[in-house]
């Protein structure tokens, strides 16, 4: 028969079925799944069966969110706080059967035969844990899980307002400590998984998306759009880590984007638009109380108080009462929104999900914003009952132009300082003649772009193999990335640079991968064997040019013209990384009680040196006893669920740059003879002899379930020993060179993790379900040099965590009256006052000096409340972080005291306050005391309350799916800690930079999810 066809929406329709003939398929499954989105019922006349009921567990109370969907199709539904639905399914479709399912509860199937109300009660199902979740190269039942995978509740990857999608997993998810030390729009955070394992080297996670590589490729996950993503996994243990070999040490992060399914296509369109500002102000002294600073500094220092402010440009506002809020000058309210649509569906062999998105933020601090366009488009084809093909491709874009005001500097002018020069333009010394500090004002008048885009695509062939090779499947992956960046800036006139400076930065990023995946899958009597086989290879080239150049005529040109200033400069660089590796995972499990995998990966890096190999083996084994689906538990009624695990195994680390193993020249210019001549200067020294560090890996794990499921979670225990470190060693400095990467020494993390999920209450309308995790994690240094000595100008002690804050002990401040000679000659009222820890009546830095605290947490935690309300959910989660200690920078100006402003919480000693705490404004620290202070926080972190539409309204609306919901971030922070916020880093004037000196931000959403029918 040859009928002409119309591709729509990723389906082949017969033309003559669908206008000629409207009955000619009406049996046809892909007619009854396609037609009802095609063509509106009004004009067509195409009639639909409507399914009501109500899904109830086995005492009869109604299952909130409990899904119901056609067999074979993707329409669906979910239920209601009562547990009711309504389903709406072609007239004329084959012997309908509907799937219902809940977490905790066995799935059921119902024929509908001839009946329009379909009311369904549950059983509990904790034993039969089948949960599909997704692990190294491939899927698993929970239920047959050997390692220690925790799976990112689905609750955390929708209605939070983040640009990345680490910041809604942070707190939620036991043994990953993820921290955002700058809220800069488009930062990403850090995360370290277990403890930090190395010195030197990157200790952050390898992120998989879609089952390729999305670390070492130059991307972020800044590039993934969070409504993308369906799931995300972490890999923490040995038996879960090591089929990722090297790039396993510090665990992994697989990510899953959302995939078309069979069925009609299914059109949802979310988006959220809100404000945001500072979770807390540091506010600075106004006038009155800056002019009462400068008062007792004079004093205190012995000075004659001529004027009332330190500078001349300050008087005449002073006069005239004039006074200026800085940051609310640097600062504005920030406004973000986001927009997403998707389109999904297919026929029985082929699959789709389009999406595209569009998120743009404009911080909190004045000039700083994030705009991020992304595309996405996932395929899945069935090409014959033995093949299929698919792709995974995304385009992200991703802006940060724009000036930005200095809040740094914002909160330290004077409240008299002048904004403004009498013609408008800003005043560059606002505190004239001080010029330590510039108007906060005038990174606003730069020019400066910093754009990056990540193109990256991703495909997949898969053949499956029958007869007598049934079972066997051999997978083809490819991934290809090319990510190009550019910045550019340029700073004038009016921001302070006579001459005028330019600099363009372009660099460019090629990565790919190629993986042969060969699996076999078999089943006899009450034994399953699974294996996987894997030969990758990756590769990636990097490549930079930039340029800079001074000295123009004027600020015309920006810097899209280099040659036309007096001096210009330029440099490139490149380099190449590749690694090639070999895999194989045997997964076995007899009658799903007893569960045994054993993994061994082999990898060569091209990051290691020419007198070692450069290939590592890394292998690991683990079992697993379900206890519950023993004979003798079939009477325990109380536990539904309980799975004891075993781990043990080896993973590798060669997170270092390339050319760290060969012995490289810098360039200088040095005159020769009147002329200018490049020379040639120490750079980098090599070890060809650097090689593999290792982590071995230890952890038990209990998966338990009571009372139906009702109380279920899972509890770690593990040990890591991570040895031949890539560690930094410092060198004499004759030598030329100050360092060299050498194998050296040892550390250990050891902790434990739970995580406790329950179901506080289930009747009539109310339901309150909780989620808390708990984790904790002891870091030490067993060696470094092979001696167990300490390494004191690194701060890295044997026995102690690898970060730890290592000063005097504060005792107090020296009052009036107290005689400090005898300990501290040359002390006087107002200084601080320090431990004699020696007792040699003395305070020198050998002997007066000890370990105050760890700068990463002790132990974290996370609580999370829902509530359900008929159609109303209410999400509460709350974050922990305890046991931090870090300097403050928030607490000390060194010798800017006295002209600079300060925070008016910071406080300083007079004789009448007594303080105890606060040194005077006369002191100079002149031992470099960092002020170590408490870093623990609990943070009320999110509230989520949403509104999920009935049948009726979207019947009305003729919608399939609608919810409103109202949002709030950073909400409230409890702490000791004396600054803008304790997880931000503060940069002081002349360390670090600047503009990352951007605390937490506290913002407040509405958002829209609609899926149309």
């Amino acid at each position: 028969m040859n009928l002409k066809r119309l591709l729509f929406c990723g389906a082949l329709l017969p033309v003559s079925g669908m206008l000629a003939q409207p009955t000619a398929y009406a049996g046809s499954p892909l007619h009854a799944a396609v037609r009802p989105s095609v063509f509106s019922a009004d004009r067509f006349d195409v009639q639909v069966l409507t399914i009501t009921g109500q899904v109830t567990d086995e005492k009869g109370e109604g299952l909130p969110g409990a899904s119901v969907s056609l067999k074979g199709s993707t329409i669906g539904a979910n239920t209601d706080a009562q547990g009711n639905y309504t389903l709406r399914i072609p007239d004329g479709t084959a012997n309908p059967v509907l799937v219902i399912s809940y977490i905790g509860y066995a799935a059921q199937e119902v024929a509908v035969g001839n009946q329009t109300v379909v009311n369904v009660q549950l059983k509990a199902d904790a034993k039969s844990l089948n949960e599909v979740v997704v692990v190294g190269y491939g899927t698993q039942k929970r239920s047959d899980i050997t390692g220690a995978v925790a799976s990112v509740p689905k609750a955390r990857l929708s209605q939070l307002p983040v640009t990345n999608v680490l910041q809604a997993v942070q707190g939620s998810v036991a043994g990953v400590n993820i921290s955002q030390s700058s809220s800069v729009p488009g930062s990403a955070p850090s995360t370290i998984i277990r403890g930090q394992n190395s010195i030197n080297a990157n200790s952050g996670p390898y992120v998989v998306v879609d089952g390729i590589p999305l670390s070492k490729t130059g991307g972020s996950l800044n590039d993934v759009n969070p409504n993308d993503i369906e799931s995300i996994e972490i890999l923490k243990d040995a038996s879960a880590v090591a089929i990722y070999g090297t790039n396993g040490a510090n665990g992994v992060i697989l990510i899953t984007t959302k995939r078309g399914t069979t069925g009609k296509p299914t059109i949802r369109y979310s988006n959220y638009a809100g404000v945001e500002n500072f979770a807390h102000i540091l506010r600075p002294r106004n006038g009155e109380e800056y002019v009462q600073k400068y008062k007792d500094y004079m004093t205190q220092t012995g000075q004659k108080l001529v004027n009332p402010v330190p500078n001349f440009e300050e008087l005449s506002n002073y006069n005239a009462g004039i006074t200026t809020d800085w940051i609310k000058e640097a600062t504005q309210t920030g406004v973000l929104q986001d927009h997403n649509l998707s389109i999904s569906g297919g026929t029985s062999n082929v699959r789709y999900f389009v999406s595209g998105a569009y998120l743009d933020q404009q911080g909190v601090i004045k000039g700083y914003q994030y705009k991020r366009a992304s595309f996405r488009s996932n395929l899945d084809v069935n090409v014959t009952d033995f093949l299929t093909v698919g792709t995974s491709l995304f385009i992200a874009n991703n802006n940060r132009d724009g000036g930005r005001a200095n809040l740094l500097n914002a909160t330290a002018m004077s409240p008299y300082g002048q904004e403004y020069n009498a013609n408008g333009t800003y005043k560059i010394y606002p505190m004239f003649p001080e010029q330590l500090y510039t108007n906060p004002m005038l990174g606003l008048t730069t020019d400066r772009v910093d754009r990056n885009t990540n193109l990256n695509g991703n495909g997949y062939a898969e053949v499956k193999f029958s007869g007598a090779l049934e079972g066997l499947k051999f997978r083809l992956n490819a991934g290809y990335s090319y990510i190009p960046a550019r910045t550019g800036s340029y700073v004038g006139r009016s921001a302070n640079d006579l001459l005028g400076t330019a600099n363009t930065f372009f660099s460019e990023t090629n990565s790919f991968t190629l993986e042969n995946i060969l699996t076999y899958t078999r089943d006899w009597g009450k034994h399953h064997f699974d294996f996987t086989g894997l030969y990758s290879a990756q590769q990636r080239k990097y490549a930079t040019a930039s340029g800079s150049a001074t000295g123009f005529v004027n600020d015309e040109l920006s810097f899209y013209n280099l040659g036309a200033g007096a001096t210009q400069s330029s440099n490139s660089f490149a380099d190449r990384y590749g690694l090639n590796s070999q895999m194989g995972r045997v997964n076995y499990s007899y009658d799903s009680r007893y569960l045994f995998t054993l993994t061994a990966r082999r990898d060569g890096s091209s990051v290691f040196g020419a007198n070692t190999t450069k290939y590592g083996l890394f292998p690991s084994a683990a079992l697993g006893w379900n206890i519950s689906n023993e004979a003798f538990m079939k009477n325990a009624t109380v536990v539904s669920n309980l799975k004891l695990r075993l781990s043990y195994g080896k993973s590798g680390n060669e997170a270092i740059s390339v050319y760290r193993t060969i012995t490289t020249n810098n360039t200088g210019r040095s005159p020769f003879n009147g002329v200018s001549t490049i020379g040639a200067l120490a750079g980098n020294l090599g070890n060809a002899n650097l090689q593999w560090e290792t982590t071995l890996s230890r952890n038990i794990g209990l998966d338990f379930g009571f009372l139906n499921n009702r109380i279920n979670g899972s509890l770690e225990l593990y040990k890591n020993n991570t040895k031949g470190l890539l560690l930094l060693r410092s060198l004499p400095i004759i030598t030329g060179y100050s360092s060299v990467f050498d194998n050296l020494g040892e550390t250990s993390n050891t902790g434990i993790e739970l995580t406790l999920n329950t179901r506080n209450v289930t009747k009539g309308d109310l339901k309150w379900e909780s989620g808390v995790v708990f984790a904790s994690n002891r870091n030490r240094i067993i060696d470094l040099y092979g001696d167990q000595k300490d390494d004191l100008g690194n701060r890295w002690f044997i026995g102690q965590p690898i970060s730890v804050v290592y000063d005097y002990k504060l005792a107090g401040v020296w009052q009036v009256g107290e005689d400090a000679s005898s300990q501290d000659p040359g002390a006087v009222a107002g200084d601080l006052k320090f431990a004699d820890l020696n007792g040699d009546k003395k305070i020198t830095p050998d002997g007066d000096r000890m370990i105050l605290g760890q700068t990463a947490p002790k132990w974290t935690g996370g609580l999370t409340n829902t509530f359900h309300y008929k159609n109303f959910h209410l999400n509460v989660f709350i974050q922990t972080v305890q046991g931090i200690t870090r300097n403050n920078a928030d607490l000390t100006y060194a010798d800017e005291t006295g002209k600079r402003n300060t925070p008016i919480d910071v406080g300083y000693w007079t004789a009448e306050n007594k303080s105890n705490t606060r040194p005077s404004l006369a002191f100079k620290n002149p031992r470099g005391y960092g002020y170590a202070s408490d870093a623990s926080f609990t943070r009320i972190k999110d509230v989520t309350l949403s509104y999920v539409f009935g049948a009726k309204v979207l019947d009305k609306l003729r919608l399939g799916s609608a919810t409103v919901y109202v949002s709030g971030r950073n909400l409230y922070t409890f702490t000791n800690w004396i600054g803008w916020d304790p997880e931000a880093v503060q940069q002081s004037r002349g360390v670090g930079d600047w503009a990352n000196n951007y605390p937490l931000t506290r913002s407040f959403v509405m958002g829209l999810n609609l899926s149309l029918r």
